[in-house]
């Protein structure tokens, strides 16, 4: 039976005019950050400077640094956390309160992100109050990686629950430890999900403001907390060039992550 032809003409046109309200703005915003002119929106030529004034400034420098310690770190702590959960919840789905385990481990996801911003402040400061302990960026890498589990998590579960049970099997059998049948079968037939968990959390790290923005404080900026503190004073190509960096890596890792997590042809 063939199938019809043109049936939705008019989806194709809201999908495209979609798709270049969404990305018409990226588009204008790289453009704008090669501005040879201090104002962002009067174009003055093309320049490279402000890519060269952000990799050679201190302040804005010491932002993306904060920010690559942190997403790095997180990352690690979250991609370790979620395999042991997905181990748990996918290899022993049966046991009493896999449900909820489930359910809290996605919770993330669902509360808006401004409430999980608004308790984790509360929990510091009172965790201050108690101890007078400031962790400074120690705090922003909990935070992170307590927000970046279940991102880490979807990917990897996914990854386990496709995978065929009877290699593991024929390794223990094969008189292989539990440790190395997880170590030289399970976790090298895992690491296409492992390596889509990992950058998807550290994309979400890389890429969080208002957790970050509620926490942080003297020396702990980050640049997406950099570059917000930069617009409040006006958007200048600086901006747009710092903006531009932040796209180009999260593009480059969510680019990896989809080829990754992508089916493989049989």
């Amino acid at each position: 039976m063939r199938q019809p032809v043109g049936q939705y003409p008019g989806l194709k046109l809201w999908t495209a005019l979609f798709f270049v309200f969404l990305y018409a703005p990226m588009v204008v915003l790289v453009a704008y950050s090669f501005n040879e002119n201090k104002l962002a929106m009067i174009w003055g030529g093309f320049s490279l400077k402000w890519y060269v004034k952000i990799f050679t400034g201190g302040a804005i420098g010491e932002a993306a640094m904060n920010s690559l310690f942190v997403a790095v770190i997180a990352t690690s702590i979250a991609v370790v956390i979620a395999i042991a959960s997905a181990l748990v919840l996918v290899r022993e789905a049966k046991f009493k309160g896999a449900g909820a385990s489930n359910a809290l481990i996605s919770m993330p996801l669902i509360v808006p992100e401004i409430v999980t911003a608004v308790a984790t402040l509360m929990f510091f400061v009172m965790l201050k109050n108690l101890t007078g302990f400031d962790l400074g960026l120690g705090n922003i890498v909990i935070a992170h990686t307590v927000f970046c589990i279940p991102f880490a998590f979807m990917p990897i579960r996914a990854r386990l629950q496709d995978m065929d049970m009877a290699v593991e099997y024929a390794a223990r059998d094969l008189y292989a430890s539990a440790w190395n049948a997880f170590r030289y079968v399970t976790l090298p037939l895992l690491m296409p999900g492992v390596i889509a968990g990992a950058m998807l959390a550290f994309v979400i790290s890389l890429d969080d403001f208002i957790i970050t923005q509620m926490i942080s404080g003297p020396g702990t900026t980050t640049l997406p907390v950099y570059i917000y503190s930069m617009i409040r004073n006006g958007i200048t190509p600086e901006v747009n060039a710092a903006s531009t960096i932040l796209i180009a890596v999260s593009t480059a890792l969510v680019t990896v992550y989809w080829y990754v997590s992508r089916p493989k042809k049989a």
